[in-house]
Order: structure tokens, then C-alpha cells, then sequence
């Protein structure tokens, strides 16, 4: 495979099938599902074509050892045995992130401070001297994976999630995070090929992604920096390269993208985030209550959104998801209208039945991604045109 080498990229539950069919697209070699997982194989310029692009991944690691550990001993002496020296210099700074799911080892925070000693002990037996702890903005950023008895060391190419756009400056209580907003989409069938809506829009983060992925336009353009960026192999000519290439894909959107809030702070928000992106000649928000409008298109219309739960405004949940019904039923024929909720009763409320639910997490939440299907006219009626 030449230069090639295996890496994983982590994503939100449910969202696997959608990354690695990102990471095909974007021309990943030997893609395999795993669980909140995808790993494949690609060269440091895929690394950076990745990251840059990926719309579902929270971060892009690159393993460096794997082997077996039975004791903290073992976990120690493992990863002090590893030449931390190719990595990063002794006046550097490193953070750890772990995972463990392992009867050994229960505790993650214990795992990291274990691995930091290991590491900082080798460099001081070396130089004399350790590098320091920055738990923000580290020049290395290490994942340690511990299940069972396999423990997977890697660098993390990302460095603050993925999900750190870098467009967003003004935010609601409970924003959607960009990585579920962005998979949500996905999972709609959004491509931009329709005009779209997001009724209930708060800070815009849901208009934001589908105009991007409307235009093609790489997710991750607006952040300010990655993990890679100070590794020594960091090679800024090549990042250029493969920013420009990307930028090259960007395509053309001849349809609408349209927001409405009912909170006034809400729709200053949403522009305010909107013109981060610059994104502000595709996307339109207004100061709107979706109880009280109407379909303002023709065609097609593609409907996703995240109602409130009651955090932003006080909400009668049941007398909420009946208006969010009768206002699709009555307002919007020909509209195909997605939303996630983790509020499982308040769905019987709704009065439609969903022609699909895919179960998601919003956060630590269980909630369900809902389809509504509505025609012009009767399904019945629909049903017998064809």
C-alpha cells in the first residue's frame, strides 16, 4: 500500500454507514465499519483531505501500537517502550484522551494519568528533561483505547473535535451538535437538489451544514487549526494542496435554504452564525412562528429540525407536537419533513404516522430521527395516480 497506513475516524452512533460512505467518496482504501467507528487506509494527504472534509466524523486517529495488557504494569511499560521522541520533542506538550471498556481497567481518567507517566518518564530517563500537560491546545493529542485486554495507542490528527466547526460564535441553551446536525441530513437524503427549510432553527447550526452540503463545501474550512498541524511530519505545502483541491468540488445550489425562529435572539443568532460560514447569499432566516405559516414554494420542499425540549421555551408538550402535525398536514403538501426528538411519548401526539425512525443519540439522550411523508393531496388519492 506504499505510503498508506491504517487510521480510524469516530463518529456519533448510528451514523457508521454515513461515514464510510464518506470515506469511499472521498477515495479511502479498505473502509470497514465499526462501532461508533470507521477504520480505512490513505496516505498523510488523506489524513488532511479528510479531516478537512468529513461531515460525520468527531475525530481522525492514527494508531501507532497495539498490543495486550493484563495490569496498570503492563499498560505502563507498553507505552513507555514506544519512541515518543518521533512524535514530539521533551519541551512540548501533550493531552490524553482514554477509553476503556475493560474489567481490568474501569476507570478512563486513571488509564490517561498512567499513560502521561509513562510517557513523560521516558523522556526525562532520555533528556532529563518532560514535557508539559496543556489539556487544550497540547502540540500532541494521544487516544488510548482500552477493550478487554487490546489496547490501541494513537495520535489524533483532529485535535478538538470535529465538530468545532469554527463558525459558530453565538449559540442557544442545548445547541445541536454539527455532527449530528450534519449526519441528520444525511440520513434525510438532503443533496441539495430541492429547496429547504428549517422551521425551528435556533442558532442555524441545521441550515448551516445543508447549505454546505448543498455546495459541496468542506465542513471543517472554517476551523482554525488541526492536531497535525504541529506534528513533526507537519507538511504545509501539501495541506494547500489539498485544500485547494477540495475547494475545486465546490458546486453550484439553484434552489432555496430558509430558516424560521419564533425568539428574536434566536434569528440574530443564526445570521450572526450564518455570516461566520459565509454562507449569508444561500441561507435565509426570518423571524417566524412555524405554527403560523404556510408552504411558500411550488416544489419540493425538504423539512429537518430539532424542536425545542423545553429548555429554550416552556413548552405543553403534547399541545406541541399535535401544532407541529396539524401545521405539516394543513401548511405543507409536498413536503418531505424529518425531526429529532428524544421526547419517545410526545410522538403519539403528532398525529401522522412516520414512514421511518432511526434511533440516533442527542447527546447522552436516546431519541428518534422521524420521516413525515406529506402529499399533495390524500395519500390515498396519491396512491391511485400511480
Amino acid at each position: 500500500m506504499g505510503n498508506n497506513y491504517q487510521m480510524v475516524a469516530k463518529t456519533l452512533f448510528g451514523f457508521e454507514p454515513l461515514l464510510a460512505k464518506e470515506l469511499r467518496n472521498l477515495g479511502a482504501i479498505d473502509v470497514r465499519e465499526g462501532v461508533r467507528s470507521v477504520s480505512f487506509y490513505g496516505d498523510k494527504g488523506f489524513m488532511y483531505k479528510a479531516n478537512l472534509s468529513l461531515r460525520t466524523a468527531i475525530k481522525v486517529l492514527k494508531p501507532i501500537a497495539t498490543f495486550r495488557v493484563f495490569s496498570e504494569d503492563d499498560l505502563y511499560n507498553e507505552v513507555n517502550k514506544i519512541a515518543w521522541e518521533k512524535y514530539m520533542d521533551s519541551n512540548q506538550t501533550l493531552a490524553i484522551d482514554a477509553t476503556v471498556h475493560s474489567d481490568k481497567f474501569t476507570h478512563s481518567k486513571y488509564v490517561a494519568l498512567k499513560s502521561k507517566d509513562a510517557i513523560v518518564d521516558r523522556f526525562r530517563d532520555r533528556t532529563g528533561e518532560r514535557p508539559g500537560i496543556d489539556l487544550d491546545f497540547p502540540s500532541l493529542r494521544i487516544n488510548i483505547h482500552i477493550e478487554k485486554e487490546y489496547c490501541t495507542v494513537s495520535l489524533d490528527s483532529s485535535g478538538q473535535s470535529l465538530h468545532k466547526r469554527g463558525y459558530k460564535s453565538s449559540t442557544n441553551i442545548a445547541p445541536i451538535n454539527e455532527v449530528l446536525a450534519a449526519g441528520m441530513l444525511l440520513h434525510s437524503g438532503w443533496d441539495g437538489q430541492c429547496d429547504f427549510i428549517d422551521p425551528m432553527c435556533g442558532s442555524g447550526t441545521i441550515l448551516i451544514e445543508a447549505a454546505m452540503i448543498a455546495c459541496n463545501i468542506p465542513p471543517n474550512l472554517n476551523r482554525k487549526e488541526f492536531g497535525f498541524e504541529k506534528w513533526k511530519d507537519w507538511d504545509e505545502d501539501l495541506f494547500e494542496k489539498i485544500q485547494e483541491s477540495v475547494l475545486k468540488k465546490m458546486r453550484d445550489f439553484h434552489f432555496t435554504i430558509k430558516g424560521y425562529d419564533k425568539a428574536p435572539s434566536a434569528v440574530h443568532k443564526a445570521k450572526d452564525n450564518v455570516d461566520n460560514a459565509n454562507l449569508a447569499e444561500f441561507i435565509a432566516v426570518e423571524h417566524e412562528d412555524f405554527f403560523k405559516t404556510e408552504k411558500q414554494t411550488e416544489r419540493h420542499l425538504h423539512m429537518v429540525f430539532n424542536p425545542p425540549y423545553g429548555e429554550r421555551l416552556s413548552i405543553d408538550m403534547p399541545v406541541f407536537y399535535k401544532s407541529i402535525g396539524d401545521t405539516l398536514k394543513q401548511s405543507y403538501p409536498g413536503t418531505h419533513a424529518w425531526f429529532i426528538t428524544s421526547n419517545l411519548e410526545a410522538i403519539k401526539h403528532v398525529g401522522l404516522r412516520p414512514s421511518r425512525k432511526i434511533k440516533l443519540f442527542n447527546g447522552a439522550l436516546e431519541s428518534k430521527l422521524l420521516k413525515y411523508e406529506i402529499y399533495e393531496g390524500s395519500k390515498k388519492a396519491k396512491k391511485q395516480e400511480n
